[in-house]
């Protein structure tokens, strides 16, 4: 091979590599409650393709987003991410995420290297239909830690009347498990609530102090609170 054809090799293998993506395929991700007394559905997390989209404020929400965010099920949001070829993590923390609890998996995404998107999504209890939403960030490549404070969206589904109840597209009502169902009052009569139409970022609950009746089954002196609202907390190994 005479000189120019040896430098030619040299630029054009140089620029191969210069060009080359980068992406991290090996990482945990830790989600984290951040509320007094707010409880997270179960967690769903996906590494996904740039053309995937779990939500979009401003939007309508889809069907899946609404049922996770009126009840917490994650079946049909999942279903729809699986068909678009992501790398899931469904309910790491077997359950309920309560205040300052945090949940970790470990997530590889070898065998789908496109998947260089992070979305994170749960429904908070007791709210109507709001959830944490971390949406479609930049999985980072660089090794080290990584931490990301979520906000609360409301899906714009339900209108927010805070009463117990439904759990249901299309039924008024916030879910009331477990701790919720004891530590929420239980006579409110609710207030006048339309959905929005559209998702966007949550405005918070307001709650009332009278345990007994009121206008909310929310507690404000528990169940307050202000975004951020989780933190999730990316590793790249």
């Amino acid at each position: 091979m005479n000189k120019s054809n040896l430098l030619g090799s040299m630029i054009l293998a140089a620029g191969a590599s210069f060009a080359a993506p980068v992406f991290a395929t090996d990482f945990d991700v830790t989600v984290t409650n951040l509320t007094r007394g707010s409880y997270f559905t179960p967690v769903l997390l996906a590494a996904h393709s740039v053309d995937t989209t779990v939500f979009s404020a401003g939007a309508a929400a889809s069907t899946g987003l609404q049922e996770m965010a009126e009840g917490g099920s994650i079946a049909t949001l999942s279903a729809d991410l699986a068909t678009a070829g992501a790398t899931i993590v469904e309910n790491p923390a077997a359950g309920l995420l309560g205040p300052a609890q945090s949940t970790t998996v470990a997530i590889n995404t070898d065998d789908a290297v496109d998947n260089t998107q992070l979305t994170v999504v749960a429904m908070i209890l007791p709210t109507n239909d709001g959830f944490i939403g971390l949406n479609s960030i930049d999985i980072p490549t660089q090794p080290g830690t990584y931490q990301f404070n979520v906000s609360a969206y409301d899906a714009g589904t339900e209108g927010n009347d805070e009463i117990r109840g439904g759990g249901a597209p299309n039924t008024p009502g916030f879910p009331a498990p477990g701790p919720i169902d004891t530590s929420s009052g239980m006579n409110g009569t609710g207030v006048p609530a339309v959905s929005e139409g559209f998702v966007h970022i949550h405005r918070g609950v307001l709650g009332d102090s009278d345990i007994a009746g009121g206008v909310s089954d929310i507690d404000s002196s528990v169940h307050r609170w202000l975004n951020p609202i989780a933190r999730v907390t990316v590793t790249i190994k």
